[in-house]
């Protein structure tokens, strides 16, 4: 097995590399063009030939379990086959083969016992060990074999070792019935293997389920009726036979190490988590290892659920830079916990490489339109690959954005001027969920309160006649600049007052989602026609702009390591 798996770079480029200690599952996730589906490759070739490639970018050196000698007899015991009729054996030899993969059902190789022994004791030829033993049980699957892993198989000599994971599952009947209770849980049907085509055995999944063993296994006409009613699995959707031969294969087949590529394909959310589930339900049991790449917040709750120990690895590469780190389960169990958190779809986040949050649907819906508008304008203010979330309402914008930034995610947060009427501790939440030292939060609120005296001694609403402009001159100038240090530490505030402040030309009047509606009448939605809204200059445009300079500096503040 795998002990460390060590990577060539860390948090940022200052932060030591990352050192990974493998635990049952490891998930990778991060952005789009990450590295996620690379370091899957990486280390499969490790677990083939035990030493990496001259174009590995991610995987710098993986470290095998050492294994005593008792341990290693065991292990040879589970794999070493019985001679076929007519195969000869050298004296000290045995047979190990690869059993339960259905891509090289053959491969049997003949190998001196002690030889197998001396590799995996010695420290000098491990990986020689590793280098047959891995390979011949190691599986990776990606969106195309997953669904031909319960394509119709040989049935083989069922009183000899079985060659593939549907033998294995048909003559082991306690097996068959857990894949049948999962399969069952998810979709209402019945898994059961059909072997009325002689020779050969194919999985059906049946309105009801099987009176006993015989109706399932037999080949009586009650056999063959009870299997002819039931619907083949090459005739059921891409998700059911995605579903069900990555279970089947994980409890039936034996790899030691299965690495999937986004297992959430062809699944909707909710067998997606039920799928994350079930695979760490089995591998608590059995001990196998399991890599996984994955957009999905669903199944990754699943692993996560299932109580298996398990390690989540955050991989970005963002301007040539690439980075890793390993995210707290802790801090993730608190994202899905969290009522207000779990509401927003936060662990979204995980798979963006930023995310800004507003105070309200309103302000999301409109923010993320402009970004949207200047993406399709190929304008260089665009963020690209940016996930807009809302919390309901300016304090609780700083619950969300804190959590995502102790995991590395650079997080912003928009909020209105109106920011600067609480005090106290109220005013202390975007200061420490933005994570600005704490020697500097009495300086900010001292600012903070000078300035709202200046605004309040206009007798005008900050948020509905100017926000900033109503000042003087010098104090217009002093609160912009108090405004600026909040931008640093990714606090963004509407210095012309609130949402409804932006786009003013175009006439939008009323407030919130009526304001909303509005606007979105006005900007118009086809590029094509003379009165839809395009990027310009100044206003909402160049705030998205500043937006996008702090996710993109590799030095902005508020970002704990």
């Amino acid at each position: 097995m795998i002990d460390k798996i060590y990577v060539k770079f860390g948090s940022s480029n200052d932060q030591p590399n990352l050192e990974i200690d493998v635990t049952l599952i490891t998930v990778f996730v991060g952005p789009n063009n990450s590295g996620k589906s690379k370091i899957l490759k990486e280390i499969e070739n490790y677990c083939r030939v035990s030493f990496g490639q001259p174009n590995d970018l991610i995987v710098s050196k993986i470290d095998f379990t050492a294994y005593s000698e008792v341990e290693i007899e065991k292990e040879i015991s589970e794999i070493e086959q019985i001679p076929v009729v007519g195969e000869k054996i050298n004296a000290g030899n045995i047979i190990i083969a690869k059993v339960g993969a259905q891509e090289n059902q053959a491969q049997r190789i003949h190998i001196p016992k002690s030889d197998l022994i001396s590799q995996a004791i010695n420290p000098n030829q491990r990986s020689y060990w590793f280098g047959q033993f891995l390979s011949m049980f190691t599986l990776r699957l990606d969106g195309t074999n997953r669904l031909n892993l319960l394509a119709q198989q040989a049935a083989g000599d069922l009183q000899n070792t079985p060659q593939n994971h549907i033998s294995h599952l048909f003559i082991n009947d306690k097996l068959r019935q857990e894949v049948r209770r999962i399969i069952y849980d998810a979709f209402g049907k019945y898994y059961v293997i059909d072997p009325t085509n002689i020779g050969t055995l194919r999985i059906r999944l049946s309105d009801r389920e099987p009176i006993n063993e015989r109706e399932e296994k037999g080949w009586e006409n009650e056999s063959i009726d009870f299997h002819k009613a039931a619907l083949e699995i090459s005739q059921a959707s891409d998700g059911v036979r995605a579903f069900s031969g990555i279970i089947t294969t994980i409890l039936a087949g034996n790899p030691k190490i299965t690495l999937i590529d986004e297992p959430e394909a062809f699944l909707h959310p909710a067998l997606s988590n039920k799928l994350g589930k079930e695979i760490g339900n089995s591998l608590r049991r059995s001990g196998k290892r399991l890599f996984v790449s994955t957009h999905s917040s669903n199944f990754l709750m699943g692993c996560i659920q299932s109580g298996s120990p398990l390690n989540i690895i955050r991989l970005t590469y963002k301007n040539q830079i690439p980075t890793a780190r390993i995210l707290p389960k802790e801090k993730i169990l608190h994202l899905m916990r969290h009522p207000l958190l779990r509401s927003t779809g936060v662990l979204n986040g995980l798979f963006f490489e930023c995310v800004v949050v507003c105070e309200a649907d309103s302000d999301r819906a409109f923010y993320q339109e402009i970004n949207e508008r200047l993406l399709l304008q190929n304008d260089t203010r665009g963020i690209n690959n940016c996930l807009f979330i809302n919390a309901q309402n300016k304090q609780t914008v700083w619950d969300i954005v804190k959590p995502l930034r102790e995991l590395g995610i650079p997080s912003i947060g928009i909020v209105d001027i109106d920011v600067l009427k609480d005090g106290g501790q109220v005013f202390a939440k975007p200061l420490e969920g933005s994570f600005v030292p704490n020697l500097n939060h009495q300086a900010f609120q001292n600012q903070r309160a000078t300035l709202l005296a200046s605004l309040n001694a206009t007798g005008k609403n900050m948020k509905r006649d100017g926000g900033i402009d109503i000042l003087s001159v010098s104090d217009k100038e002093a609160c912009n600049n108090f405004l600026e240090q909040l931008k640093e530490y990714g606090v963004f505030v509407v210095k012309n007052g609130e949402l409804e402040s932006w786009l003013k030309p175009l006439g939008a009047t009323g407030h919130g989602s009526g304001w909303l509606i509005n606007i979105f009448e006005l900007m118009g939605e086809n590029p094509e026609t003379p009165n839809y809204t395009m990027p310009s200059n100044g206003d909402v445009w160049d705030f998205l702009g500043e937006i996008k300079i702090w996710m993109e500096n590799p030095n902005r503040k508020g970002i704990p390591e």
